[in-house]
């Protein structure tokens, strides 16, 4: 079968098409054969070689690919909840060799069946996502009905789906994002866009309840603004796992009785994050956002364009045409 590896750290040549064996799930595992992957901030940073949180679990040759969408091929023996023909989507085991492939065997328990009346291509843009913004959005920023909602990066892979749950949930939603992305992310559901280039988001906003920053930029200084912004006894979630929560703003959260943490918060639940995504895509209240597709092929643009930190949406690799 035709995979992609990395057999050196780098830029996006470095991404090659090879032939490996088809692999063999074990007894918890289901083979899937794949019609949908996409790109994540996580593929190139792992490509480049890690930063120094997940150095220590990658080696060469690398697989990459955090999202997966096709049909169950095979099922181990263990597996009691997929049969054949299934339409899954879901994550592939980490440390593993990624989603980018004709096929892939991950645990079961990472997959969910895929929503109604959507694509392959859809379905393959969300299920890492998905996890995150779900974590940070229910999980741990507790939204509730009637709360101001801050998203950072709204329009971003991540962000996108953020705003959209928070919106399901019935929050007054407020994102950031360029202004060529306004439309957009009103599209989601947001009630306010702020321009994060002409705006200062700290000096229009007060009395959030949750802020949640899934924009791909490291900057210190959002996470001080934000609290300026916060109530008292508000959350902010954000994703940024390489950077931990600073002295300086664990200090300023103290000061107005507010929780900060990073996705994760110990582990994401995968069957009741891809469940509760599910519904709400099936209700009709979230949609996947697919900013553009490449074929497998083309990895290395697809790579390229997802660096320059500006898609709406996310960068889908099809493996397969749905038939």
């Amino acid at each position: 079968m035709k995979a992609i590896r990395v057999y050196e750290f780098g830029g996006p040549e470095v991404l090659q098409m090879v032939d490996v064996e088809r692999p063999t799930p074990a007894a918890d595992e289901i083979l899937i054969k794949m019609y949908a992957t996409s790109v994540n901030p996580a593929d190139y940073i792992f490509r480049q070689g890690g930063n120094d949180l997940i150095r220590p679990f990658i080696k060469l040759p690398l697989g990459l690919g955090l999202d997966a969408a096709g049909v169950v091929e095979e099922t181990g023996s263990e597996v009691t909840q997929f049969n054949p023909g299934d339409k899954v989507y879901g994550v592939p085991n980490f440390p593993g060799d990624g989603s980018y492939a004709e096929y892939i065997a991950a645990k079961a328990s990472q997959f969910s069946l895929m929503p109604e009346h959507i694509t392959f291509n859809q379905a393959g843009a969300l299920p890492s996502c998905a996890l995150i913004a779900w974590n940070g959005i229910v999980d741990l920023g507790q939204v509730k009905a009637g709360q101001r909602v801050l998203v950072h990066g709204a329009a971003g892979g991540v962000g996108n789906l953020a705003v959209q749950f928070a919106h399901a949930m019935g929050a007054y939603v407020i994102g950031t994002a360029s202004a060529y992305n306004f439309e957009f992310v009103k599209s989601l559901g947001a009630d306010e866009v702020i321009d994060y280039n002409t705006q200062h988001f700290e000096d229009i906003l007060q009395d959030v309840d949750l802020v949640f920053n899934a924009s791909p930029v490291r900057d210190k200084d959002v996470r001080l603004k934000s609290v300026q912004v916060m109530r008292e006894g508000g959350i902010f979630v954000c994703t940024h796992l390489d950077e931990p929560l600073e002295h300086e703003f664990l200090n300023a959260l103290d000061q107005k009785s507010a929780i900060g943490t990073l996705v994760g918060g110990g582990s994401i639940a995968y069957t009741s994050s891809l469940e509760g995504t599910t519904r709400l895509i099936n209700e009709g209240n979230v949609k996947a956002v697919v900013g553009k597709v490449y074929p497998l092929a083309e990895v290395a643009e697809a790579h390229r364009q997802s660096e320059t930190k500006h898609v709406s949406g996310k960068i889908v690799l099809e493996i397969r045409k749905e038939k």
